[in-house]
């Protein structure tokens, strides 16, 4: 499956962005879809992911509470909603597809990244 990631762009803090994720073929009930971050220089950093058919998600704590992930069916289209962004929000935002468990998915594939710059 190809991923591929937009809506990145400037915001100022405590204001929101939508990222978009489109997949090249049908995610539901196939992959688990994962959001990570990474600022240059540093690891990549889980963000948040939602289950094959949508009914679960997890959050890493850092952005629980401000960021929702969301699966559009119809479109094949995974979506990370962010609010109430903050500086450390700053980073290039990556959407990947995975198998294996919900406990531990294997990222198999991923999107070429989107740049989120909040200014303070």
């Amino acid at each position: 499956v190809q991923l591929q990631a937009s809506g990145g762009g400037l915001v100022q803090a405590g204001g929101s962005l939508r990222l978009s994720c489109a997949a090249s073929e049908r995610t539901y009930n196939r992959y688990i879809m994962g959001w990570f971050r990474q600022v240059p220089g540093k690891e990549r950093d889980f963000v948040g992911q939602i289950s094959r058919n949508g009914g679960s998600k997890y959050y890493a704590d850092s952005v629980k509470g401000r960021f929702i992930i969301s699966r559009d069916i119809a479109k094949n289209t995974v979506y990370l909603q962010m609010d109430s962004l903050k500086p450390e929000d700053t980073a290039v935002y990556y959407c990947a597809a995975g198998s294996g468990i919900w406990s531990s998915p294997l990222f198999n594939y991923w999107g070429q990244g989107t740049l989120v710059t909040v200014s303070s």
